[in-house]
């Protein structure tokens, strides 16, 4: 792997960092920092490191006009978003470019694992292509040069990729594959089976992807799950459209689509009783006695009466004793259930099943 001379890895370079960027979509955190930011630019080597998210630039004006849109960015909890800007050395991933001719034989090699008829391609242990080893060409898929110059090819070469076998390649962390979701939106079908992964929120750099089918047996984090309808559980919350798991089908869920445009009407009054009838149904509730539970309400926020507030206010024990001082029902709740209700002036009848089959409370 040769050192790179060309024009675009000279020059002052800066490093972008968003404190807690790991909290939020990498698609919609790019978005709204090129929507604020007055210059237009391209992110190099964006990755997280701990909570924090990272990227650079190769441009003052660049670096000075990201400066100017710390804290102007808000989240949906309305929390400004801080953006602090360094100088930097050359990233890790421009340092160590491929040759044009490493990447034309990482190109003929990927052209041989690609299925055409199923738009698969299969990379697994890739560092051991015999095609690569020849050429000196060492394909280490955890190292972001490595990853960013696999994704490179695909985007060019195969966008019509829908399956992306990465088993037993060592993945250890996901950061440089993120790409994925802007290089290959059309992947259904990821297979991570046989690597090192050790925990579920590297899944998370990968939520932009509509995936149906992932493989993930035989990595650390299988086993990290008290049981296997956690794990199942923690994978869907990354990817809610995920219908198949490590070979298993998934219980069918309902899945809300966000992206679909939604029409709520408003709400409109549908029916306002009359005043005559409201003083019935008060009257109803007088005499069977229900105004001994209003009495003692304990409503705080209704009740203007302070003696009644401080005598009412139960402290420990006495919420329990309480309890026993109230009036007691002679309704069994569980079986009575309203199936409509019709009045008149003159009638107010419900029926009801439960104990009677019907209840008709007639005013005259």
């Amino acid at each position: 792997m040769g050192e790179d001379t060309q024009g675009e890895a000279i020059g002052n370079w800066f490093k972008v960092t968003i404190p807690y960027g790991r909290n939020y979509d990498k698609a919609w955190l790019m978005n709204s920092i090129q929507s604020h930011c007055s210059v237009s630019f391209t992110p190099v080597d964006f990755h997280y490191i701990r909570n924090q998210a990272r990227f650079f630039v190769q441009d003052v004006k660049t670096a000075s006009a990201l400066k100017d849109i710390s804290y102007k960015i808000c989240d949906e909890d309305n929390r400004k978003i801080s953006v602090f800007v360094n100088a930097s050395a050359v990233p890790y991933s421009m340092q160590n470019k491929f040759t044009p001719e490493q990447m034309e034989q990482l190109k003929l090699t990927m052209s041989k694992r690609y299925d055409v008829s199923q738009q698969v391609l299969n990379l697994q242990k890739l560092r051991f292509d015999s095609d690569l080893v020849g050429h000196d060409i060492d394909m280490i898929l955890n190292r972001r040069n490595c990853m960013f110059a696999t994704l490179q090819i695909i985007e060019r070469d195969f966008p019509e990729l829908l399956s992306l076998n990465l088993q037993n390649n060592k993945l250890y962390q996901l950061d440089g594959l993120s790409d994925i979701i802007e290089k290959a939106p059309k992947v259904k079908i990821l297979n991570l089976s046989k690597n090192e992964l050790r925990t579920s929120t590297e899944l998370d750099k990968l939520k932009g992807l509509k995936l149906e089918e992932l493989w993930l047996e035989g990595n650390p984090l299988c086993s990290a799950f008290p049981d296997q309808s956690a794990y199942v559980s923690a994978i869907q919350d990354c990817f809610p459209k995920l219908l198949r798991l490590d070979g298993q089908d998934l219980s069918t869920a309902t899945v809300i689509d966000l992206d679909a445009p939604k029409l709520i009407k408003p709400c409109k009054e549908s029916y306002k009783g009359s005043e005559i009838l409201k003083n019935l149904v008060l009257q109803f509730l007088q005499e069977n006695s229900l105004c001994k539970y209003f009495k003692y309400s304990r409503n705080m926020k209704k009740l203007k009466d302070s003696n009644m507030r401080r005598q009412l206010l139960k402290h420990t024990k006495y919420h329990v004793d309480y309890l026993s001082v109230l009036p007691k029902t002679e309704h069994d709740f569980s079986c009575l259930m309203v199936d409509m209700w019709f009045q008149t002036v003159s009638t107010c009848f419900l029926p009801e099943s439960g104990a009677e089959e019907w209840s008709l409370w007639p005013y005259s």
